[in-house]
């Protein structure tokens, strides 16, 4: 369902929001004509829409994530909700990069992207809201995990759910809290090389080594 993202507006609205390597994103799609239906009721209409597959631990899907989005992909569409999930989503994730024993977790796509744009070297998944951050399912091996916190009460509770799950089970779990909103505010207001300076001082001295800029 849906087609690679480079060359779609996808790849421009990432870019629009300081996101790039649209090459390192295999579960996001560009469906050129997704339906909507408004939430009050109404016509359904059939709008431009990136495609984020969510996916279990085993790379089986359970759900698809929707951010319909305006025709040229400057923006998320000029509808109420263009944001919208459906499918199995607790436990699961919008993942990126192959899994191994060090994980960044966070809540939305772009601010996930944002960090990974900075830290390529380490997996990230989106769990996609605050409630189900804290319910991810930890892959075999994991020893440490980033959690990305929003700067909101939501956010915060949903880390520290997600840490004590985590210490419960031996997993060193460690925050990453940006200066602003999110991590995709930092981004775009600081640019690339200073978030990845920035997060690299709060990372393991085993995962700063591996993400040294090249």
């Amino acid at each position: 369902m849906g087609v690679p993202i480079r060359g779609t507006p996808v790849e421009t609205y990432l870019r629009g929001r300081g996101i790039g390597t649209a090459d390192r994103m295999p579960s996001l799609r560009f469906h050129p004509a997704c339906f909507y239906r408004p939430e009050g009721g109404g016509p359904v209409a059939r709008l431009p829409a990136m495609l984020a597959a969510i996916t279990d631990l085993e790379g089986r899907q359970t759900g698809t994530h929707r951010t319909w989005l305006r025709p040229d992909g400057s923006a998320k569409a000029d509808i109420d909700t263009p944001r919208r999930a459906m499918g199995a989503l607790l436990g699961n994730a919008v993942r990126f990069g192959v899994p191994a024993d060090v994980l960044i977790a966070g809540e939305g796509i772009e601010t996930v992207l944002s960090v990974r744009s900075a830290l390529p070297d380490i997996p990230a998944v989106a769990a996609l809201s605050s409630g189900h951050l804290a319910a991810i399912r930890f892959p075999a091996g994991l020893r440490r995990l980033y959690v990305l916190r929003d700067r909101d009460t939501a956010g915060a509770a949903a880390r520290d759910r997600l840490e004590a799950r985590a210490a419960k089970v031996g997993i060193e779990a460690l925050t990453l809290t940006p200066r602003l909103g999110d991590f995709n505010d930092d981004l775009r207001r600081y640019g690339l090389a200073a978030l990845q300076a920035r997060l690299r001082l709060h990372l393991h001295v085993e995962d700063a080594a591996r993400s040294v800029p090249v």
